[in-house]
């Protein structure tokens, strides 16, 4: 993925987290800081990009897409962001897990290490709508710009629903006058 679906997972989890409240700047500093905060958990499985510098092999379980992309590790990162805030503990293993998840729909790619470290298997879903987007400087060309329009109209309903909620200013599913 070009990483816009990961964003857009985040942007609309943060957007909802930050969601109570009247309008003003305190929720306004809230919605920054969730939204960030989700974005950047929406992003961590692809710290491991850092494998390729040091001579780790994409297949190798600490590879691209090997551990950081499991659900183990999903848990884990939920749970130590739980010990400091409990109530966005489980939103953080959910937003962490689905970098995971949405890597398995797409179109390329050795697999996601989805069960590591019970198994070193990767996996893939059986449908698999998503193009894989090409790495590095790859994704400044024709193929890249395809792959990023691919993802903005698939995740389009998640943008949407992050940005009516930042613009909206309300709390969920109330009325805030705003």
């Amino acid at each position: 993925m070009a990483s816009f679906g990961h964003v857009a997972v985040g942007l609309a989890a943060g957007a909802y987290l930050a969601g109570e409240g009247p309008p003003g700047p305190a929720r306004r500093r809230r919605l920054a800081l969730a939204c960030a905060g989700m974005i950047a958990l929406s992003l961590l499985p692809d710290l491991d990009v850092i494998a390729f510098r040091f001579g780790i092999p994409y297949e190798a379980p600490f590879g691209h897409r090997g551990a950081s992309h499991s659900l183990a590790a999903a848990l884990g990162i939920g749970g130590l962001v739980g010990l400091w805030r409990p109530r966005i503990g489980l939103w953080a293993a959910l937003v962490v897990a689905s970098h995971g998840l949405l890597d398995t729909l797409t179109t390329g790619g050795r697999g996601v290490a989805l069960l590591w470290p019970l198994v070193d298997d990767r996996y893939f879903a059986p449908w698999r709508p998503i193009p894989v987007s090409p790495i590095g400087l790859r994704m400044l060309s024709a193929r890249g710009l395809a792959v990023v329009t691919a993802e903005v109209v698939i995740f389009a309903p998640l943008w949407i629903y992050a940005l009516w909620r930042m613009l909206r200013g309300g709390a969920r599913g109330e009325e805030s006058g705003a």
